[in-house]
């Protein structure tokens, strides 16, 4: 059964313009796309008690800062980040389909890495950190991050390599710790965040 040509135009309208609104280009509060190699600030979509930015902090009684946490103070930018796509790529982040390493841009001397992992260890819920084996030994889950529309700004998402069914994506939300938020998975309560260009802040 063929048809007819309006009718198909109009599907092919419908699914186009479905994915413009699911799937776009991730900005930064200027309206720039963010992109691989760029350095910003991860920081609450709306100013004020919220917080401020993203950062590192010592937990677990261990002298190393490996936890990433969201400082209480809303007056503090945070560490700036980097997106990195893995393997080759157009260069181009976009919502929901882009898989991501994130990575601060300075990095402690007492961790290997500075790229986020998530970690399982016994703690209330799975958290971010960074480092590798070495700090967290067989407590990393593996996998990719990915960046959503949500509210006024986006939501970071974990997306375990394998999970059932396939392709699940956790929030990332907080948790409130001795030296500020946790960033955990969380199932109902996410992050809102925006992305500010690090080169151009001068809050």
């Amino acid at each position: 059964m063929k048809l007819p040509l309006i009718t198909l135009s109009f599907f092919l309208f419908s699914f186009q313009t479905t994915l413009s609104q699911e799937i776009q280009q991730v900005k930064d509060t200027n309206g720039n796309p963010i992109f691989p190699g760029g350095r910003f600030y991860i920081q609450p979509s709306i100013f004020g008690p919220t917080g401020g930015g993203v950062s590192l902090g010592e937990t677990n009684n261990s002298a190393c800062p490996t936890t990433v946490l969201q400082d209480y103070s809303e007056v503090i930018n945070g560490l700036s980040v980097q997106f990195k796509i893995p393997g080759i790529s157009p260069g181009i982040i976009f919502t929901d389909i882009t898989r991501l390493n994130i990575v601060f841009v300075e990095k402690p001397d007492c961790v290997e890495s500075s790229k986020w992992v998530v970690i399982s260890d016994g703690f209330p819920r799975s958290w971010i950190g960074i480092g590798g084996v070495e700090e967290h030994g067989d407590d990393i889950l593996d996998g990719l991050f990915s960046i959503q529309k949500h509210g006024f700004g986006y939501k970071l998402v974990f997306c375990p390599r394998f999970t059932a069914p396939p392709g699940v994506c956790h929030d990332i939300g907080r948790y409130d710790d001795e030296n500020g938020r946790r960033l955990v998975l969380t199932d109902n309560k996410p992050f809102e965040v925006v992305f500010v260009d690090a080169t151009e802040s001068s809050i």
